[in-house]
């Protein structure tokens, strides 16, 4: 015999129904979100740095820059995706638990 789960939003996921389709798809927009927000941040000093370099013409500060500058970025961007995806995971399982989202009456 089929035991139905605790919680009626899990039971739609664990089924495949369209509802439960609906949570999951919204949980991958969030993280798609997230993920191309990163990219842009990303992406843009990127492709800004070949300009810059190129009307610096110092290679001291070239290196510098490159060597200093840019894995500081990087662990931001990191770190912001990685809290990022982990606040949306979170609030998609108190959405399957059935738990109130924070900040309601």
């Amino acid at each position: 015999m089929h035991r139905l789960p605790r919680h009626r939003t899990q039971w739609e996921i664990d089924e495949q129904t369209t509802l439960g389709a609906a949570y999951v798809r919204s949980l991958m927009r969030s993280q798609l979100r997230a993920g191309i927000a990163a990219f842009a941040v990303l992406a843009l000093p990127v492709v800004t740095m070949p300009l810059f370099f190129g009307a610096l013409r110092n290679a001291t500060v070239v290196w510098a820059v490159l060597g200093f500058g840019c894995y500081p970025l990087l662990v931001l961007i990191a770190w912001w995706y990685v809290r990022r995806a982990e606040r949306n995971e979170r609030a998609f399982a108190r959405l399957v638990r059935g738990a109130d989202p924070p900040g309601t009456p």
